[in-house]
């Protein structure tokens, strides 16, 4: 092995963690849920994207196995060859229904389906204007692309349209943000967005990683959200985070669209088949979601109790309607102290900081489940509030 390389990485890991910017990972014991046993202790659960509770249930954990069962652990193949189950292609059709779109593609996981989008579609005549805050696997798959690139602050709508104006020149142009965004919990102004792209010319995407299965009156996503459903081109999206938490990504919309992803996606084209486990359980969890709004309604009034107790405890938090809630503590050793001391407490979350998120920006991403009771919150109410005083964070 090459000692020089080695030396000099290990140099710069040593920099990482002389600024307090080490990431570790702690070890879960058990399955995931509102509770979890994490070293050996049981603690709360506030930092899992198990937006509706369903990681372990018991309805999904049955499909899984059915699947298993019925159509094997594996396809040991990519799906043009033969990787492709009538599983498949039912689920696919279920998420198009769901999400009110007509063709749907799945992938091994979302980032590979924005990793995946932009390089079949656009050339270097086109343009793509992506916010400026949109999740790394967009701009991965931007990178990827040949189209011409320009960003917009982010959620601004006058950049917006300033960028639009700028590339007027393009044949195509598309519009890409994330319909939630996963550090702030910002939900897009997909209605206005709409409306730039109508006036424009262009076409509109949305990942809704954080937004499918509870946002909106019926979970739909960021689209129902805000009204404009029928008038999104392209929505990519997880399989891991509320619709079951396992792994997995889709692309869904326009049937040209989707087809032309099947002929030249390279993600697509050249992964194994998402496995049969994960695409009964998936069946099951959009059955489950089609049936009752129970849970995404529980959710909602989780977040509403959790934000409210929170500010009133004098808690600096980005106001919205998400049940991501960004604790701002900007320092990025306080926001490490702060999730050290909340887990000796029996709450565990994280820490958050550059290169996350922005320099000065640091916080605690809490996230909040329909898994979660009002004994959870309120627990995790008092122990930040506990914690908070004892680093000087709030009176």
């Amino acid at each position: 092995m090459n000692e020089t390389f080695v030396k000099r990485i290990s140099a710069e890991l040593e920099e990482i963690s002389a600024s307090g910017l080490f990431k570790k990972e702690r070890v879960i014991t058990s399955e995931q849920g509102a509770e979890i046993e994490v070293n050996h202790k049981k603690v709360l659960n506030f930092c899992a994207n198990n937006y509706l509770g369903l990681s372990s249930h018991s309805k999904v954990i049955e499909a899984a196995h059915k699947a298993i069962d019925c159509r094997g652990y594996g396809l040991s193949s990519v799906r043009f060859i033969c990787g492709t189950q009538d599983i498949h292609k039912e689920l696919e059709a279920k998420i198009s229904k769901f999400l009110g779109t007509e063709d749907t593609i799945l992938y091994v996981a979302a980032f590979d389906a924005n990793g995946g989008v932009f390089e079949p579609l656009f050339g270097e005549t086109d343009a793509i204007i992506s916010d400026e805050l949109n999740h790394a696997s967009i701009i991965d798959g931007v990178r990827l692309c040949k189209a011409q690139r320009f960003r917009y602050k982010h959620n601004d709508m006058q950049d917006l349209e300033a960028q639009l104006k700028a590339s007027s020149n393009c044949r195509s142009r598309i519009i890409v943000t994330d319909g939630s965004f996963s550090m702030d919990g910002t939900i897009a102004q997909l209605d206005k967005i709409c409306m730039f792209a109508e006036q424009y010319d262009a076409i509109v995407m949305i990942d809704d990683s954080h937004s499918s299965g509870f946002l909106g009156k019926t979970g739909r996503g960021t689209h129902e959200y805000r009204g404009v459903m029928g008038k999104i081109d392209i929505i990519t999206g997880t399989l891991g985070k509320a619709l079951g938490g396992a792994s997995g990504g889709f692309t869904s919309g326009r049937k040209e669209i989707i087809e032309m992803l099947r002929q030249r996606s390279r993600p697509y084209l050249f992964s194994n088949s998402l496995a049969p486990s994960i695409v009964g359980a998936s069946i099951a969890v959009l059955d489950m979601l089609s049936e009752t709004t129970a849970l995404r309604d529980k959710l909602e009034s989780n977040t509403k109790y959790f934000r409210s107790k929170m500010t009133a405890a004098g808690f600096d938090i980005k106001p919205g309607d998400h049940p991501i809630v960004p604790i701002m503590l900007y320092e990025a050793v306080v926001a490490q102290k702060f999730a050290a001391k909340l887990l000796e407490e029996g709450v565990y979350v994280i820490g958050f900081f550059f290169p996350v998120v922005p320099k000065g920006k640091a916080r605690i991403r809490v996230q909040l489940s329909a898994a979660h009771e009002t004994a959870h919150l309120d627990k995790a109410i008092a122990a930040f509030t506990k914690v908070g005083k004892e680093l000087g964070v709030i009176k």
